[in-house]
């Protein structure tokens, strides 16, 4: 195994530091939850699935995270996949101390955001991008001008697909809704649910007989492109084509959500991998991670067929005050400059060495599980003994979670911070070098023995 530096600032310190307790993680969590609900912005953030206090990250650099006790962990989360390049990259940096020398936000149209428009249509089949802040927002907007431009109501989703927090799409949504064992909906009206028709995953002829019976009324088909947020569940061969055909035989839109597969599983992202080879393309696609740098920026875009349904030049309305703000588009243009070739073979040399040692430890300690990979996104299942595959929400929901919530807390006393969730993608960048590649691999074995130790 031999990774060559990518990028400069991979290497953060020459010496691990002696872990210290948290205690000062669980200072500023008992602070945070005075002010904020579950002292978290964002729900799986908490470690209500593991247990324990969560950490406060102080720094970052490369592949390592400190906490304000001053902890080092390798980072297997990347901010949840924006950090393609690692973190503090010096010239995604360095571009955006001058754009902020130059003024936050102008509330006008910018240079910048022309560049990174004109960077995604280069990568992908998109002809047209409206840029948002989020990738909620991104889906909700394309939602929208789905029904607006079909005059239909229904949306299909899948079962385990998260596509942000829009009322209509959290049913069944994976991610933090298993995570934290949300019961269904609150807060979400029955009618907005009522208009989404939920399916299994990787089943086509569930979606087959769900437009025979109803296709004059589905507006759109969404689907994640490769899902992650219920563990990597990858499409099955040609199932993304699959859906391709069927919603345009029905007058439907097909919306692949790459918010995040986009720039991060290859250069074209997921639709490089399928849709490019296979000569088909999605009606709309969402963007958003990789393309924002580390800031919040994301994007829905498609043919200008369907974009000119938008306002100003149409009449299904989306706005947002920040929308292309200058700094999140300078750090998105900069991080997509730098997504070579060279650092989309080393993330996935990376990722395949991680997710084959990890399947190593955990079968030499003789805890049942699989190993999937879409791209270089990888997770880890605790499954039940004779599972060979994880296919849908369904299967991923059979693991064990008390395995899991070990496994998480010994690689994490030892230096590696995973996602806090057994139904989320592990992730890592160009800055993971052979010093946290080997860091991570030594921390296997143990952790996988407490795995078999919990069950």
């Amino acid at each position: 195994m031999v990774f060559t530096l990518v990028g400069e600032n991979a290497e953060v310190h020459t010496e691990q530091l002696p872990r210290q307790a948290a205690g000062q993680s669980a200072a500023w969590f008992d602070r945070a939850r005075a002010v904020t609900p579950g002292g978290v912005n964002s729900p799986v953030r908490a470690f209500s699935a593991v247990g324990g206090t969560p950490r406060f990250i102080a720094s970052a650099r490369g592949a390592w995270l400190t906490d304000v006790d001053g902890n080092q962990y390798v980072d297997l989360v990347c901010s949840w996949g924006p950090m393609l390049l690692g973190h503090a990259h010096p010239d995604v940096q360095a571009a955006v101390q001058e754009a902020v020398a130059r003024g936050t936000s102008y509330g006008t149209p910018t240079r910048s955001e022309v560049e990174l428009a004109e960077e995604i249509v280069a990568r992908t089949p998109v002809e047209q991008v409206r840029l948002v802040s989020s990738g909620t927002e991104a889906t909700m907007s394309a939602i929208r001008l789905a029904r607006g431009f079909t005059g239909r109501d229904l949306v299909v989703k899948f079962a385990g697909c998260y596509h942000g927090h829009v009322d209509s799409l959290l049913a069944e949504a994976g991610s933090g809704l298993a995570t934290h064992a949300v019961p269904g909906t609150p807060g979400v009206p029955a009618a907005s649910t009522a208009a989404t028709l939920v399916l299994p995953y990787n089943d086509p002829a569930a979606v087959e007989k769900a437009f025979a019976e109803r296709g004059d009324e589905i507006a759109c088909l969404i689907t994640e492109a490769s899902p992650g947020n219920m563990g990597v569940v990858p499409p099955a061969p040609g199932f993304n084509q699959v859906l391709a055909r069927i919603c345009a035989r029905h007058g439907a839109l097909f919306v692949s959500d790459e918010v995040m597969t986009g720039f991060r599983v290859s250069r074209r992202g997921q639709w490089g991998l399928d849709g490019a080879r296979e000569g088909w393309a999605p009606d709309l696609m969402t963007f958003g991670k990789v393309m924002g740098g580390g800031f919040p920026a994301a994007a829905l875009g498609g043919p200008p067929a369907g974009m000119a349904w938008l306002s100003p030049e149409g009449p299904v309305y989306q706005a947002g005050t920040l929308s292309g703000n200058p700094v999140a588009t300078t750090a998105g243009l900069a991080t997509l400059r730098l997504a070579t070739d060279e650092v989309y073979a080393h993330v996935d040399g990376v990722a395949a060495t991680i997710s084959a040692a990890a399947d190593e430890a955990l079968s030499a300690a003789g805890v049942p599980h699989v190993v999937q990979a879409g791209g270089s996104m990888f997770s880890v299942f605790f499954t039940p003994e004779g599972t060979t595959d994880v296919p849908d929400y369904a299967t991923a929901g059979t693991q064990d979670t008390t395995a899991f919530k070990a496994f998480f807390h010994a690689m994490l006393e030892r230096g590696v911070y995973l996602p806090p969730s057994a139904f989320e993608a592990w992730f890592c960048s160009a800055a993971h070098d052979d010093r946290a590649v080997e860091h991570v691999l030594a921390a296997l074995p143990a952790a996988a023995e407490a795995a078999g130790a919990a069950r």
